[in-house]
């Protein structure tokens, strides 16, 4: 009885086969690239990878986009300068990459500019995101959507539930020079070193506090070494998703307007993967027994008058644009 019905399903299989339509493959048109320093799995690439499968089937096969995540085209200076010469085709990159040459992303990159994620996204999914967007044109590309990246907060060995633990700790930041002068001015001392000796940094002394993310200070380990994580989020920096300008000149407008729709469609997937890594990270370091400081209204405010002389420092000639996110 087995070998009758296993007989009768190879020939159904057949006579299907015999009669099913053969289907020609399809030639790519386009076969182009995608970086990202991140490695496989992260958020970012995972977005990169959504994209270029909703582009595969947007267009039938005809643009085939092959991602490639752990810095395999080296670092992000390295991809900025090669996305202006069309040796990649797109990429995912943070801001301060760009912000030397286009200084008006800085506004982008000012501490305490928004009240939460949700100001951010209604700023940066509205016109005012489009206006930044477009700002990529000056160096040849083509802003596409954006990526998010969390919001860092400072974590130390001992509790910072004011302005007065923060004065005189020495705290490892970003090498940004606008996150050296806020630090100096919220009266502690930035230092700046490769963030993987960050955990040994703490152990022996050389740093109090440092800052990053929920899944940063996880996945590091550094709630072991600094079990206090103060959530002020004074930097919420998105990423940006980028296309060369010589790249998507070759494209047909059909294509170009796939692309940017399969783009923004990659960023809402994005945002939700690190909705999620956040809160597993969050979960997992409280477990382990670290302890959440929520500063209140007064505190925050307080610690926000204090940068204000970064705005006009840094982003002068927009201050009403400035103005016009914080209003958003």
């Amino acid at each position: 009885m087995e070998r009758r019905a296993f007989l009768a399903l190879c020939l159904a299989g057949l006579l299907a086969g015999c009669g099913a339509e053969k289907t020609e493959p399809v030639t790519p048109e386009f076969v182009l690239t995608y970086a990202d320093n991140q490695p496989a799995g992260y958020p970012t690439t995972q977005g990169a990878e959504r994209f270029a499968q909703l582009v595969q089937e947007r267009t039938g096969g005809r643009v085939v986009i092959q991602v490639h995540s752990d810095a395999e085209y080296g670092t992000e200076q390295e991809i900025w300068e090669q996305l202006a010469l069309g040796g990649v085709d797109f990429a995912r990159l943070s801001l301060a990459i760009a912000a030397d040459d286009l200084p008006k992303l800085n506004v982008l990159q000012l501490p305490y500019l928004y009240r939460d994620a949700a100001h951010m996204w209604r700023v940066l999914d509205g016109a005012l995101g489009e206006e930044f967007l477009q700002e990529f044109t000056r160096r040849e590309l083509v802003g596409l959507s954006w990526y998010d990246a969390g919001a860092r907060s400072f974590y130390a060995k001992q509790p910072i539930r004011s302005l007065n633990d923060l004065a005189g700790t020495t705290v490892r930041v970003q090498d940004s020079q606008i996150v050296l002068d806020m630090m100096k001015l919220l009266g502690s001392q930035p230092v700046t070193f490769a963030y993987s000796d960050v955990y040994s940094a703490f152990q022996t002394g050389k740093i109090d506090a440092a800052e990053n993310n929920w899944p940063a200070y996880y996945r590091m380990d550094h709630y072991k070494v600094a079990p206090y994580y103060t959530v002020d989020e004074h930097s919420r920096v998105p990423e940006v998703q980028l296309a060369s300008g010589r790249t998507w000149a070759q494209l047909p407008e059909e294509y170009q307007t796939i692309l940017r729709q399969c783009a923004r469609e990659s960023a809402q997937y994005e945002r939700q993967l690190w909705t999620e890594e956040e809160a597993r990270a969050r979960q997992s370091v409280l477990a382990a027994g670290c302890r959440e400081i929520t500063l209140s209204e007064e505190e925050l405010e307080a610690f926000r008058t204090l940068v204000q002389p970064l705005y006009a420092r840094y982003c002068g000639e927009e201050l009403e644009l400035v103005e016009a996110i914080q209003q958003a």
